[in-house]
């Protein structure tokens, strides 16, 4: 159940074929990571399905804000797990609160039914919630299979109070992997001072300069505090620095009795939701932190 892992956090081609070369798991695929996250593109995550071979979820969040959701916005939510699990996604990530800060349990359910066998991992609107075991405990009977959390804190090292506390609670019921500031300085004393092996990271080292040679510095497109002119992205020494910490961490082998295979099926059930099998390894030659 707690076997090491580690997921990369990326919204871009370039960022997928920097954590797969660096050592990803699996991939969160988003879009906007520097808004925390939004639902990417289908055509990304067919590009990504089809060159690199590690298990996809889907990032399902439609916009900014807040985890308050309309009825017109879930039923986009809806829509999109329907596609990405039509698509051969492995899983997908979502959240919802209620005004009170809990989880929107009836919503939940309602984006669960629609995702059916693919793994569910509930993202950092846990962090939100008033009452994290209380969370925690709605997340194991709604079904999903992993929590996303930073321990509700502003970085997982911040919050190894919190994550330890939620790791112990979850006793294997479901996966907890850490994430937010991850980086390899902090990897390992996050799991001393929890015990978790699971771990979720952009691997990024800092902005990469764009490649306009023509710039309206004085005009932005978006928010004003990000440059237009600097591209966030998985740096893939910084990656694999970052798995080859997590990897190191001990537990069972995949292969080990009682090993889990992490990113397929749910804890409880084994199985799950399989893409098709993708032969690809051309990144391989070729070729902070959201919810």
């Amino acid at each position: 159940m707690n076997t090491p892992l580690i997921e990369g956090c990326v919204d871009s081609y370039a960022s997928c074929a920097a954590a797969c070369r660096g050592g990803a798991d699996r991939l969160e695929l988003c879009a906007n990571l520097a808004i925390g996250g939004t639902t990417p593109s289908p055509s990304l995550f067919r590009q990504v399905q089809r060159d690199f071979p590690v298990p996809v979820n889907a990032l399902i969040r439609p916009r900014f804000g807040d985890f308050l959701y309309s009825a017109q916005e879930l039923e986009e939510m809806e829509e999109d797990i329907r596609r990405f699990r039509d698509m051969g996604a492995n899983g997908v990530v979502i959240g919802a609160l209620t005004p009170e800060g809990d989880l929107d349990a009836r919503g939940l359910s309602r984006l669960m039914d629609c995702a059916g066998g693919m793994d569910v991992t509930l993202h950092r609107a846990f962090d939100m919630t008033r009452d994290p075991l209380a969370a925690l405990e709605e997340a194991v009977r709604l079904g999903m299979r992993t929590v996303l959390t930073s321990g509700q804190a502003r970085s997982a090292a911040e919050g190894c109070q919190v994550l330890g506390e939620v790791f112990h609670r979850a006793a294997g019921r479901i996966h907890i992997m850490a994430g937010c500031g991850v980086k390899k300085e902090n990897i390992r004393a996050i799991y001393d001072r929890t015990g978790i092996r699971i771990f979720h990271t952009t691997g990024r080292k800092g902005p990469v300069d764009s490649g306009m040679r023509y710039r309206k510095a004085e005009v932005s497109m978006g928010l004003p505090s990000l440059s237009e002119y600097e591209l966030w992205q998985t740096d893939e020494e910084e990656f694999r620095a970052c798995a080859q910490l997590v990897h190191a961490l001990g537990g069972e082998s995949a292969g080990g009795p009682g090993a889990v295979q992490v990113g397929v099926g749910r804890p409880e059930q084994g199985g799950g939701h399989h893409g098709p099998h993708r032969q690809s390894r051309r990144h391989a030659e070729g070729v902070e932190q959201g919810v």
